[in-house]
């Protein structure tokens, strides 16, 4: 079972919001690329960063931030990236940034010929992002839930060659009250590809329990702000996870 820290940027620093409210963001962080440092020397074996202000303006707009954590850790994890990315132009140059993996999500639903093009330029590159809340999917930031049944989606995406889903539940993002793991073993269990939790890890009880999951599909989970303000310790987490998926060394 993969932790995944998350880097979320807005306006060039390292925050986490509330239920994805731009005006309710705690910073963390004013060097986001000793952030990533920081993660990758506490146990980190891939990093998960958010361009608030792209995903807001439908464009990249902390892209030299980006450069610089590529930078930072360079080769020694993957890096998977979402937030305004919404043309191949994109992709292509935050893959020679050093980037991995490239999360698409509003953008797969509004428009669902571009993720196509984008697995088929990018093979093994190439994330979906569905939030959901209520088993709906939501879009531009979450301010909009559409009509769209998570499974139906993500089996389509699938059928397109994306490698991987991070699943996010909407209610419970920021909140740490816990993971959603019925809806996301539920979407695993659909799915061949892998799924990746995120929204509301909060302590190592939430670790234990997306382990005790992890044969149906469930592959990581995605942690911010639980890690920022203390109620879970990262290395211990993932050091947890590693006894119970019996990758302890």
């Amino acid at each position: 079972m993969l932790l995944i820290p998350a880097i979320d940027l807005k306006d060039g620093h390292c925050v986490r919001l509330r239920q994805g409210d731009m005006d309710d963001a705690t910073v963390f962080s004013e060097d986001p690329a000793a952030m990533a440092r920081h993660w990758l020397d506490q146990g980190a074996r891939r990093l998960h960063l958010v361009d608030l202000n792209g995903a807001f303006a439908g464009k990249p707009r902390n892209e030299a931030v980006i450069k610089a954590i590529c930078g930072e850790v360079g080769d020694e994890i993957p890096v998977q990236l979402g937030g305004g990315i919404r043309d191949l132009d994109t992709i292509e140059r935050y893959l020679d940034h050093g980037i991995s993996y490239v999360i698409i999500g509003t953008a797969a639903v509004k428009n669902p010929g571009f993720l196509h093009d984008a697995c088929s330029a990018f093979p093994g590159h190439i994330i979906v992002g569905i939030d959901a809340k209520d088993g709906k999917v939501a879009v531009d930031g979450w301010s909009k839930l559409t009509g769209h049944d998570v499974i139906d989606l993500a089996k389509k995406f699938e059928d397109y060659g994306v490698e991987s889903v991070i699943y996010t539940d909407i209610g419970r993002d920021g909140m740490l009250n816990g993971v959603n793991i019925e809806a996301t073993v539920k979407l695993a269990q659909a799915l061949r590809i892998p799924v990746i939790a995120s929204g509301g890890l909060a302590n190592l009880a939430d670790v234990d329990a997306l382990c005790a999951v992890e044969a149906e599909g469930v592959v990581g989970a995605i942690t911010g702000r639980a890690i920022y303000e203390g109620t879970l310790d990262f290395a211990a987490a993932q050091a947890r996870a590693d006894e119970l998926s019996g990758e302890a060394d």
